[in-house]
């Protein structure tokens, strides 16, 4: 079945919506329109009655058809042709004197007696006087505290019921109109809301890929349209912004991947050349073994990295002993440190355990602290520090490096980036090690922060919480 485009879907909820109202509308004009009718018959009938009491009052006893229908006309605008009238005794007996009304007699209730006795008047509709009911009153001629006569005065529903048939032909006649005039209205206004979306769907064909910088227009107008346009348009920016950090990281990660294997294809070709002694394939093959070590390193942290970043990073979680921790990076890398003649020290130290995986955490300060030693010249120093804050432990490595320029703080971690200073040195390395740094601390709920001052130097804090 062919799903209904928003457009007709539009427009026929704007039908429907329309005949709805239209009918509540209808309805209650026809509820008005019944009610004035009756309303104004009943007045018309009570005036006709008074007029007639008034002349009992005046000592006329017996009413002819000519001075009926001036009363008659004098409320109603004209004479009905289905009038009546009838005058009582106080015992409910006709008078005898007054002359049968030609349209027929009139029935006395008991509720209308009764009333009457009483000095009420009595609102009847009365059936099969006739094809439409005829609308009577009864109301008592009171003289004296006691009724003398009384007085039935009534008129064919006729006029009324064929005035509503009238109003309900009118109105069947208007809904097709109407219904018209709304559905060419709301294709009208569906077509006019909706040519924005004509718009961002044009300009979402054109966008691909390869041309992720072309927008959206915007109306500016702030409606709801406008708003869709500037959230596609903050989408586009962002999938524009991941789409050139995944080519850049490609490009990144076949220079980094093209160097080492470079080396060794050349190695290997040239010891293939000609015959070496077994002294220079040993020293070919141990050349060719580092390139290989570098390679699967450099593999081993984009896995590492795809993995956090997927959320499928495995983790061995156990008591951690960081204090302790950090003591075997320290010594593990005081020859590093010594060997360029870094001061290599450890601060501040607490006795501070967390649930985490022992070898990621190891790798994390190994990362941070070896970028410490790769960006500090000779003479200078690197601290290693750790501290508890409540329910969290922070581990700072701090040196008095090259630093980092403003406004590149948050670049610094991603995949192969490097800073103008830090490239300039020519220090080796995979370029991931502040990138697995990062995803190890969030993958143990954990962040890094970043303080530097051009240089001067820089310190990475970890805060990672005790219960991860």
């Amino acid at each position: 079945m062919r799903t209904l485009s928003i457009r007709a879907r539009l427009t026929l909820w704007y039908v429907s919506l329309s005949t709805v109202i239209f009918l509540l509308l209808a309805g209650a004009a026809y509820g008005l329109l019944s009610y004035n009718l009756s309303h104004s018959v009943d007045a018309a009938l009570n005036g006709v009655a008074k007029a007639l009491t008034e002349r009992v009052h005046n000592g006329f006893g017996i009413f002819f058809p000519s001075e009926i229908d001036e009363a008659f006309r004098q409320f109603f605008g004209f004479s009905p042709l289905e009038r009546y009238f009838q005058m009582f005794d106080p015992f409910g007996h006709s008078d005898p004197r007054q002359p049968l009304p030609s349209s027929g007699k009139l029935p006395l209730s008991k509720e209308a007696f009764r009333n009457a006795s009483q000095g009420l008047a009595t609102y009847q509709t009365v059936e099969g006087l006739g094809k439409y009911p005829v609308r009577v009153l009864t109301v008592p001629v009171m003289q004296g505290g006691r009724m003398i006569n009384l007085i039935q005065v009534g008129m064919s529903l006729q006029s009324i019921s064929e005035t509503r048939v009238r109003f309900l032909l009118s109105l069947a006649a208007l809904l097709p109109i109407g219904l018209l005039l709304a559905g060419s209205g709301g294709l009208l206004l569906a077509r006019r809301a909706l040519k924005p979306v004509d718009r961002m769907v044009e300009a979402a064909h054109r966008i691909s890929a390869v041309h992720l910088g072309e927008r959206v227009e915007e109306t500016g107008a702030g409606d709801e349209l406008d708003r869709l346009a500037k959230t596609l348009n903050e989408m586009l920016g962002r999938l524009d912004a991941a789409f050139s950090q995944i080519r850049r990281f490609s490009a990144d990660a076949s220079h980094e991947l093209q160097t080492p294997l470079t080396i060794l294809k050349g190695e290997l070709e040239v010891a293939l050349r000609s015959p070496r002694t077994p002294e220079e394939y040993q020293a070919t093959l141990r050349s060719a073994l580092e390139e290989v070590n570098r390679i699967a390193h450099l593999v081993e942290g984009l896995l590492l990295l795809h993995r956090a970043e997927a959320g499928v990073l495995r983790m061995d979680r156990q008591q951690v002993d960081l204090g302790q921790l950090l003591k075997e990076v320290y010594g593990q890398l005081k020859v590093v440190a010594d060997s360029r003649s870094i001061q290599l020290r450890l601060d501040s130290m607490e006795s501070l355990c967390i649930r985490g995986d022992r070898e990621l955490l190891r790798r994390l300060l190994l990362n941070l602290t070896e970028n410490a030693l790769k960006y500090t010249e000779p003479q200078g120093i690197v601290a290693l520090s750790l501290e508890g804050e409540g329910k969290r432990v922070s581990l700072l490595v701090s040196d008095t490096g090259i630093g980092i320029p403003n406004g590149e703080e948050e670049r610094i971690f991603q995949p192969f980036y490097r800073t103008a200073a830090a490239r300039s040195m020519a220090e080796g390395g995979t370029g991931l090690g502040l990138s697995i740094a990062r995803s190890i601390a969030m993958a143990h709920g954990g962040t890094i922060q970043v303080q530097s001052t051009p240089g001067q130097g820089s310190i990475f804090r970890v805060h990672i919480p005790i219960e991860s």
